[in-house]
């Protein structure tokens, strides 16, 4: 699927997940944005159908602009435009399952329920791609749409920096061609 022929020059796809707009600045299901964000610093985001991105080199950096729940017809857009291999995909998404100040690389594993991945899983017809799963806890008392789409306390802002400088190694080292086992291996035991 998507493979390319030897000897052609191939590109990595790193994506954020989020929302489009400024009702949704800030919020729990913004964090791959956000991450995308901190970790880029100060670029210019280009505009392509149903994504903004930045594209370095080898690597495309997306943020699409599908709302989360079609997050996969941008992914599927981009990858097919620039003839990625579906092994090349990073994606950067929230968690409810994961304790905020805690993240999880996971490969080839089910949606657990989050409709951006689900998406994904649906337009790319398979699970054989690598995430970062950002932990955003959950709160049981609020309905999970608000919770998700509720703004980041001050305390929780704080864990979640804790945590970023070990994300963007991991961002690093993914573009350094390392391998899946290799990342789940250092960074899955540094979380909590």
């Amino acid at each position: 699927m998507f493979l390319l022929n030897a000897g052609e020059d191939y590109m990595k796809l790193i994506v954020g997940l989020g929302n489009i707009g400024k009702n949704y600045i800030n919020t729990r299901h913004n964090i791959g944005f956000e991450l995308l964000d901190s970790f880029l610093g100060d670029i210019n985001w280009k505009k392509k159908s149903y994504g903004l991105y930045y594209k370095d080199k080898d690597i495309i950096y997306l943020k699409p602009t599908t709302f989360m729940n079609l997050s996969g017809i941008a992914i599927n857009h981009f990858i097919k435009f620039y003839k990625i291999n579906i092994k090349d995909i990073l994606i950067i998404h929230d968690d409810l399952d994961i304790n905020i100040g805690s993240f999880k690389i996971k490969y080839n594993s089910s949606s657990g329920g989050h409709n951006g991945i689900k998406s994904i899983i649906d337009a790319l017809k398979t699970k054989e791609f690598m995430r970062i799963k950002i932990g955003i806890s959950n709160d049981k008392e609020i309905d999970t749409k608000d919770y998700v789409l509720g703004q980041f306390t001050k305390k929780e802002k704080e864990l979640i920096n804790e945590i970023k400088n070990n994300i963007y190694d991991v961002i690093i080292d993914f573009k350094e061609n390392k391998s899946v086992n290799y990342l789940m291996n250092k960074y899955n035991n540094k979380t909590k």
